[in-house]
């Protein structure tokens, strides 16, 4: 079976007035025997098996503000080294995003810088294969009565060409809506 351990030392600070928010998170991981899909070496398809030991390390960042009572910004970043590359995770991962509240409005927006995804690892002749793309997300709501709200949601507004599993490729532009009920 699988088993890991994290460790992870985590420091957040809000300062007075709730304006600003910001912290910091160290982490170790070490597992061993993850369950990998790797290529079939005896013929077609794939073939799952167990991958061995990671020991990972990174840090996480992030920072928010609220600019007034309508809009707010906020940023994150994370490194991830990775002495074993592991299969869909990324080294960088970067997020700039803004969102605005007014009355019965909601709106939010964001752009995700992937770095360094990791979609397949070395295997007796199969290379690494990374990945690096950015997102634009948009979400929008609408609370029509106290009960209920309409919500709008595009993603990959930017119809990046990704994938994060090799062979498995990513929408482009995907728009989503729908109805919440509040009882």
């Amino acid at each position: 079976p699988e088993s890991m351990w994290n460790y992870e030392l985590a420091f957040s600070q809000s300062m007075p007035g709730n304006r600003l928010h910001y912290g910091l998170n160290l982490f170790y991981i070490d597992g061993k025997n993850l369950i990998m899909t790797l290529p079939n070496p005896h013929g077609s398809g794939k073939l799952n098996q167990n991958s061995g030991k990671i020991k990972n390390t990174g840090i996480e960042a992030q920072l928010a503000y609220r600019i007034n009572t309508t809009w707010s910004v906020n940023t994150n970043y994370s490194y991830l080294h990775m002495e074993n590359p592991v299969i869909a995770a990324p080294e960088h991962k970067f997020y700039a995003g803004v969102d605005f509240s007014k009355n019965r409005w909601n709106v939010s927006s964001g752009l995700q810088y992937i770095g360094g995804l990791y979609t397949q690892v070395a295997t007796g002749n199969i290379k690494d294969m990374r990945e690096n793309f950015i997102l634009w997300n948009v979400q929008a709501s609408y609370r029509i009565t106290d009960w209920l709200s309409f919500r709008l949601r595009g993603e990959n507004l930017l119809a990046q060409r990704y994938e994060i599993n090799a062979g498995y490729p990513m929408p482009k532009a995907t728009f989503m809506g729908g109805i919440h009920l509040y009882f």
